[in-house]
């Protein structure tokens, strides 16, 4: 991880990471969600909600089944294909021409919909190693961060392959243990690197890249404050690209 080996980065050398980042969509809150939203729709709407683009990353199949219960009427897919698929496991409503009525925001949760709509969507990755860094010493690619001070860094499962965008190397944080660490370097394909400092930190432990502040976990507002991308291209590519599982 230092400059004292500068033609061997060590964020570049681990091709095999021990696991990879887990996105965990909630169903439960998807459904309470979905009640949020219905609530800020005038009566008499024709209720139809988006699912493109496999529900923004959160799983088309298991949102429409929440969505539904809720009292949704239609379910915008991104073409025929994604129609039959919904089809083929029984869901109806799927469209592929309606607008949606529904703030989708508000039914995923995420920055900008109603202040009382909770992220439905937690992303977390995994502490691979620590390792003392001295002051001067640099990680990642090109070595774009150098610490100003002696300090301890992780290795952390989840890189730009995972939708863990390289504009936040140096911009973004997460938590270990409910502490907050902020990443340092530039974020490689698979893992990223994590400035630990004296904190109790070891192999295996689960890092927090995104979820519910409430809960003490980082916002996604601030990825999209690092990157000035928007919270939809944001979470669609996590939920695409890292390992999804789903909670109540």
């Amino acid at each position: 991880m230092s400059s004292a080996n500068p033609g061997h980065d060590a964020a570049a050398s681990v091709h095999q990471p021990s696991s990879s980042p887990v996105a965990r969509v909630s169903t439960s809150i998807i459904a309470r969600n979905a009640y949020i939203a219905i609530s800020r729709v005038p009566a008499g709407t024709r209720m139809v909600a988006d699912l493109r683009a496999d529900a923004w990353g959160h799983g088309a199949l298991a949102v429409a089944a929440e969505l539904l219960a809720a009292g949704v009427d239609g379910l915008l897919v991104d073409d025929a294909p994604a129609a039959r698929v919904l089809s083929a496991a029984g869901v109806v409503g799927a469209t592929t021409t309606d607008v949606p009525d529904l703030d989708t925001l508000t039914l995923y949760g995420l920055p900008g919909g109603a202040p009382d709509a909770a992220p439905a969507m937690r992303l977390s990755g995994t502490v691979l190693g620590v390792k003392a860094l001295r002051a001067g010493e640099g990680v990642s690619y090109g070595y774009a961060f150098r610490a100003p001070a002696d300090t301890r860094v992780a290795l952390v499962t989840g890189g730009y392959a995972q939708g863990i965008v390289r504009e936040l190397g140096g911009r973004a944080r997460v938590t270990i243990g409910g502490m907050p660490h902020p990443v340092v370097g530039r974020v490689a394909m698979d893992v990223c690197v994590v400035d630990v400092g004296g904190s109790e930190v070891s192999r295996g432990d689960e890092v927090v890249f995104f979820g519910d502040p409430r809960e003490g976990a980082p916002s996604l507002a601030e990825w999209t404050e690092a990157t000035g991308l928007r919270a939809d291209e944001l979470i669609t590519a996590v939920g695409l690209r890292a390992t999804r599982e789903y909670t109540a």
